[in-house]
């Protein structure tokens, strides 16, 4: 896998339920974190690693995301005749020149392995990143996470999934992995276990919303039977790429957020409040306050 990543699929066809009555008419990747919507940041992150060719895999009823990412002739026009250039430009900054949008729709939601498998008529069989908006991993001015798995996988010809430790209590949420330290941020994954049950889970090593796999995992998830939830789990299709090559876990430099929950939103949103220092210094003094 030594090909430059080009090709990032967004599998945003979820419905949001944990956000109604909210996501009733906003997708939950258009949810504001200050002034940026969670899929903002996901692109950014995509962007950063080299992508060139965003693919979005979502369902017939979510236009949000491709209207976002279009152009606002009216109101840009409004803008430039109003002097408001800064605003102009931060219109028209949601993607760069070079950078196309491809939305692919998943007929019926059947995981997130179904999700990724959408997207194989675009991204054909080459290396592709595959990024989780709901999990924003922020890392200040250092590279994004999906960039420091892309040049690893690169730099090893290996596939790459994002982990982090959590609590042995929650390893029922995730997929799972037991792995072999090969350096100080990765090792060698050995086995994948989806959501297992904490006294059967191989480690507290879960999967997060990253990761870098080859063009393979899609004649692979073709023969994956539905799994956990009666879904095409992505980490069935993990599991058979192992016998056939290296796959990597790695451990990001960045903070992760879940804002796929209430709780991570709002400590995504103070995080993010504090890195502008615009606000930095407000939001500090609001935090001490309401701690009171």
């Amino acid at each position: 896998m030594s090909k430059r990543l080009r090709k990032v699929v967004f599998p945003v066809a979820g419905l949001g339920t944990r956000f109604l009555p909210a996501t009733k008419v906003v997708a939950k990747e258009m949810l504001p974190v200050v002034d940026k919507p969670l899929i903002q940041y996901a692109v950014d992150e995509a962007v950063d690693a080299g992508a060139d060719t965003l693919v979005f895999v979502t369902n017939r009823y979510k236009h949000a995301i491709a209207d976002y990412f279009d152009k606002a002739y009216e109101l840009e026009s409004k803008l430039a005749q109003s002097g408001k250039n800064d605003l102009l430009a931060m219109v028209q900054g949601t993607l760069p020149r070079h950078v196309r949008c491809v939305f692919v729709t998943q007929p019926e939601a059947l995981g997130l392995g179904h999700a990724v498998l959408c997207a194989k008529p675009v991204v054909g069989d080459e290396p592709f990143g595959v990024v989780l908006p709901d999990d924003l991993i922020w890392n200040g001015k250092g590279p994004g996470a999906l960039r420091q798995m892309a040049e690893l996988a690169a730099d090893e010809h290996a596939g790459v999934i994002a982990v982090e430790e959590v609590p042995r209590e929650q390893t029922h949420k995730y997929g799972i992995v037991d792995a072999t330290p090969v350096s100080h941020r990765a090792a060698k994954i050995n086995l994948v276990v989806e959501k297992p049950r904490p006294e059967l889970a191989p480690s507290n090593l879960a999967i997060v919303g990253r990761y870098v796999l080859p063009g393979r995992i899609f004649e692979l998830l073709e023969n994956t039977k539905p799994g956990a939830g009666g879904e095409i789990q992505l980490t069935d299709a993990i599991e058979a790429l192992l016998a056939e090559q290296s796959v990597l876990a790695y451990r990001f430099e960045g903070t992760r957020f879940d804002c796929g929950n209430k709780l991570g939103l709002v400590k995504a949103t103070l995080a993010m409040a504090l890195e502008d220092p615009q606000l930095a210094e407000a939001t500090r003094g609001f935090m001490r306050e309401v701690a009171c």
